[in-house]
């Protein structure tokens, strides 16, 4: 399964190194199978040397080489630290910061070009849940529009915005649902975000098509991290 951690605007460059070194003594010791996924703030990145099976990506970059893209980074910072794993889609830079598909869709080819490791993220608002399944379904194929799904580097990561910081994780039922319809789509392997956490992380990776999940508030904590990859490795 995959594990993956989105600090956000979270960490400095030296808590990193820490959490990743904490990281590193608790794969090897406790042997864990489990694919680890680490999204830290492009401030905190560097050419870290880690196990094969945890994997540094960035949070966002502009689908450049380089240029006069104020603010942002490409890949010629990026391929500094020899990194190439990206995530793409997320709803703070949809909805916070107003990117829309086809600036995700532009992302996703010029990575892709680039044979990159791509976490997807895709998921519905509160006002299209509350529509039925059908509404979500169709607002998060949307979300897809433009994104090869036959691509072998794709991760999709199925994240309802309502969901995401709240507290409140959809049920178990809900879940299932959506990613089963997905299923019939994408082929891509399907993890869940959203308020996941140390007591949640059970039934959520036993549900049926969820292969992982993509935390944030709960994976700041290195032994809480932890802690959900060793739930995993139970499974």
């Amino acid at each position: 399964m995959i594990i993956a951690s989105n600090f956000k605007t979270n960490h400095t460059r030296n808590s990193t190194y820490a959490y990743l070194a904490t990281l590193q003594e608790f794969i090897t010791k406790k042997d864990s199978k489990q694919d680890i996924y680490i999204f830290p703030p492009s401030t905190a990145l560097d050419g870290f040397t880690l196990s094969s099976q945890i994997h540094v990506g960035v949070q966002n970059a502009y689908p450049v080489e380089k240029g006069s893209f104020t603010g942002e980074i490409g890949l010629e910072q990026i391929n500094e630290f020899g990194l190439n794993t990206i995530l793409i889609g997320h709803s703070e830079r949809r909805h916070i910061l107003g990117e829309s598909q086809a600036l995700c869709a532009k992302k996703f080819d010029y990575f892709k070009e680039q044979d990159f490791e791509i976490v997807y993220c895709i998921g519905e608002p509160l006002e299209v849940r509350e529509k039925g399944i059908d509404e979500v379904m169709a607002y998060n194929l949307k979300q897809l529009e433009g994104i090869d799904l036959s691509y072998d580097k794709l991760i999709v990561a199925y994240e309802p915005v309502w969901a995401i910081g709240t507290g409140v994780s959809a049920s178990v039922q809900q879940i299932e649902e959506t990613l089963g319809k997905l299923h019939q789509k994408v082929k891509a392997p399907l993890l869940y975000g959203g308020s996941v956490n140390v007591s949640s992380v059970k039934e959520i990776l036993e549900i049926e098509h969820c292969e992982g999940v993509l935390v944030g508030t709960a994976s700041w904590d290195v032994d809480s991290f932890c802690q959900m990859i060793e739930i995993a490795d139970s499974i």
